[in-house]
């Protein structure tokens, strides 16, 4: 299956799986309304069928972020050996990455402080999660100061860690792994991200199965929210997608700020330019279903030359998503505040590494895949829990469609941005 029809595939999951969030809820709080002791019991044990579905999620998140971050490594060090266009560009998609990051906590806090989660329905939508996946995990969410945290950056037994959810110090070694693969021969580092990508293929046809079950997995776990809290979370799932979708489209905002001054071309001919692709974006949630019409305005509209639009814009789709960090920050924050979690420096800069390196990780995997194995590590970087994640991931539909959109205009922006002298007299002449 191609990763267009995969990605056509989980969209329509997603639906199903709203359907199956609502009415688990519903038959939840039916049966809670109905008082009946059997009922109860035997909804108690479908519930617990959904915490094995959430374990199998889970199991597959250190080896494939892991195995992810090798191969991408590895691929942006081959792409950057391609000449100066390239390694120009991967500097500004970092420059933009960690901007982007920086963005993500302040907005992310700041939006929180402006508009916090109601208590109540943050304790109803928490009481129908099992409560032992509400454990914080981790030490950097719960240390006073940085040297604990700079500390367990270097374990010093990786795979204790690993055991542990020390999810940085996993992530840190991967970073180590893969830029020392590139170091080696040619003839040896081939087979080595060969064999790390057979293994991150084979780990996204596990979680591909474990999704095949997403539908009756948040069913089963929506229960336990309707038999304890009733129809009331509806609110806090509307007030956590408006959250993640307002910090994306500050980031947009940004980016044509960013576009305008870096890229030397005026607000209103570049918003001209970005406007068909990113149409394309909300119709098909894909960068890549989008790249052919980028190409196209990068070149007629923003003045790019051909040759670097037809090398800038497939660089970016594969390896830059300036609105990853953005989304699973907005996502961990929330968790933090539900859980009643104070976050520490230490865990905001642990989450702030550990989002720019899965960021990486997450290219090329469908919506529903890169949610968790992104979200995922970043909420173990920063000592949350992941309980409630798989009742966020059934309402992503909605913040998924502006992250497509967010990566779009950050691929066009970033594109601009590289062109840089060789395409002011085009953009010029095209104004």
């Amino acid at each position: 299956m191609n990763r267009s029809r995969v990605a056509a595939f989980f969209t329509s999951l997603s639906f199903f799986v709203i359907a199956a969030l609502a009415a688990g809820v519903v038959v939840g709080a039916l049966a809670q309304e109905a008082d009946a002791p059997w009922l109860t019991g035997a909804l108690g044990v479908v519930e617990s069928l959904g915490q094995v579905w959430l374990n199998a999620l889970r199991m597959t998140v250190i080896p494939l972020v892991f195995s992810l971050l090798v191969t991408g490594i590895v691929s942006i060090a081959d792409a950057a050996a391609t000449g100066r266009i390239a390694v120009r560009s991967l500097t500004v998609f970092g420059l933009l990455l960690v901007g982007a990051t920086v963005y993500a906590i302040l907005a992310g806090l700041g939006l929180l402080a402006l508009w916090p989660i109601d208590p109540e329905a943050g304790r109803a939508l928490l009481a129908g999660v099992p409560a032992d996946s509400l454990a914080t995990v981790g030490e950097a969410a719960r240390t006073d100061g940085l040297r604990a945290f700079l500390a367990s950056l270097a374990p010093a037994n990786l795979i204790k860690a690993a055991a542990d959810d020390g999810v940085l110090a996993v992530v840190v070694f991967a970073l180590a792994f893969g830029f020392a693969a590139t170091r080696i021969k040619a003839e040896l580092r081939r087979p080595l991200a060969g064999f790390f990508e057979a293994v991150a293929e084979t780990l996204v046809v596990i979680v591909h199965w474990v999704l095949l079950a997403a539908p009756f997995g948040v069913f089963a776990l929506a229960l336990g929210v309707g038999l304890r809290a009733g129809l009331g979370v509806a609110g806090t799932l509307a007030h956590y997608v408006a959250i993640v979708c307002l910090s994306q489209i500050g980031l947009i905002m940004i980016i044509y700020v960013v576009a305008t001054v870096w890229g030397r071309i005026s607000l209103g001919r570049f918003a001209r330019a970005v406007a068909p692709a990113q149409v394309v974006a909300v119709s098909t949630q894909s960068s890549l279903a989008s790249l052919p019409v980028m190409i196209e305005r990068a070149r007629d509209w923003l003045g790019v030359p051909q040759t670097s639009a037809g090398l800038v814009l497939p660089l970016a789709v594969a390896v830059f998503r300036i609105t990853s960090p953005v989304a699973n920050l907005a996502v961990c924050l929330y968790v933090a505040q539900l859980n009643g979690v104070e976050l520490s420096l230490a865990a905001l800069i642990a989450g702030g590494l550990t989002a720019v390196a899965v960021s990486i990780a997450s290219v090329g995997l469908p919506g529903q895949v890169s949610f968790f194995a992104s979200v995922g590590p970043i909420c173990l970087a920063m000592g949350l829990p992941l309980g409630v994640l798989p009742l966020l991931l059934a309402v992503e539909v909605i913040p998924d469609i502006f992250r497509t959109v967010g990566n779009v205009t950050g691929d066009l922006a970033a594109t601009r941005i590289v062109a840089g002298e060789d395409g002011e007299e085009e953009a010029a002449e095209a104004a």
